[in-house]
């Protein structure tokens, strides 16, 4: 897995690729963690090029999300590949969070 981050207005879009599982989620989540402590809250995480994410996955991003949260800033998602839509719609991620189609909608509409 790959991690990346830059800020684009007031968003602070993560990039993450390849596989969010038990083995790469915790540094997923300590990074999170590390940019929500120096004052990040407006999070986009860009999924186009993440292929597969497991029920740690889920988990790394409940976490990230309740910390976000208590910090009263907002977490959205984008660009979904069709194997992570399909878990976020199976476990009510898709529910709980904003799921946009594109960056930029993304952009427009968090």
């Amino acid at each position: 897995m790959d991690v990346s981050s830059h800020k684009q207005d007031k968003f602070f879009i993560v990039r993450v690729s390849g596989r969010l599982d038990a083995t790469t989620s915790p540094e997923f989540e300590k990074s999170c963690l590390e940019w929500i402590g120096q004052g990040e809250s407006m999070f986009i995480v860009d999924m186009k090029e993440l292929e597969y994410m497991s029920s740690a996955g889920l988990r790394s991003i409940l976490v990230v999300g309740k910390k976000i949260k208590s910090e009263g800033g907002t977490l959205a998602f984008t660009s979904l590949t069709p194997n992570v839509n399909h878990v976020f719609s199976i476990s009510g991620f898709g529910s709980m969070f904003k799921v946009h189609d594109s960056l930029e909608t993304a952009l427009k509409n968090s």
